[in-house]
């Protein structure tokens, strides 16, 4: 059985190595390669440290680890950053490596993660997927709605990004119930 559980300041280097990783693979057929190969293990160390050392926005993070107790897939967020959309709360990145998805490992984490969200006293959440990403199905699997589409510079490209929200953060843990 997954356990999910607080990202800890050492997790830095593997959920670092688990976003390049999935992020890879995520977009390899939707982000052009040049984009794609920005994203390097070494920033993104740099960036997990900073958010697990001294998090900002109310950000919140876990990881889930799998049988084993290896760290598998993470995700977190905080106060939605674009204050555009009247939504309280966002998801700012959820990864799962390829062998666990479509196992129950990712609805685990959104469990987990959309119950402290409410525990921290958020109403709502919001996260951002590009449009094409099939995963998008996974959010309105769960009833989000899509909420508005914006153009986002990824490199040196420009890619659309659709935002998904449950208005109310309270169905969406009671749908995960």
């Amino acid at each position: 059985m997954p356990e999910v559980r607080a990202a800890r300041f050492e997790d830095a280097e593997t959920i670092a190595e688990i976003h390049v990783k999935s992020w890879k693979s995520t977009y390899k057929d939707l982000i052009d390669e040049r984009d794609l190969s920005n994203t390097t293990v070494e920033h993104r160390i740099a960036l997990w440290e900073t958010v697990l050392r001294t998090p900002v926005n109310g950000q919140i993070a876990y990881v889930i680890e799998n049988d084993h107790g290896e760290v598998v897939g993470f995700v977190s967020g905080g106060k939605e950053r674009t204050k555009n959309y009247g939504y309280d709360g966002e998801i700012y990145a959820i990864y799962l490596l390829d062998d666990y998805q479509g196992k129950g490992y990712g609805k685990e984490m959104l469990r987990v993660f959309s119950n402290g969200m409410l525990e921290a006293g958020y109403q709502s959440l919001l996260v951002w997927v590009l449009t094409n990403n099939p995963s998008s199905q996974f959010y309105i699997k769960y009833g989000a709605d899509p909420v508005e589409a914006e153009r986002v510079t990824i490199g040196q490209g420009t890619y659309e990004e659709t935002a998904y929200g449950w208005s109310e953060l309270k169905s969406l843990t009671d749908r995960l119930a």
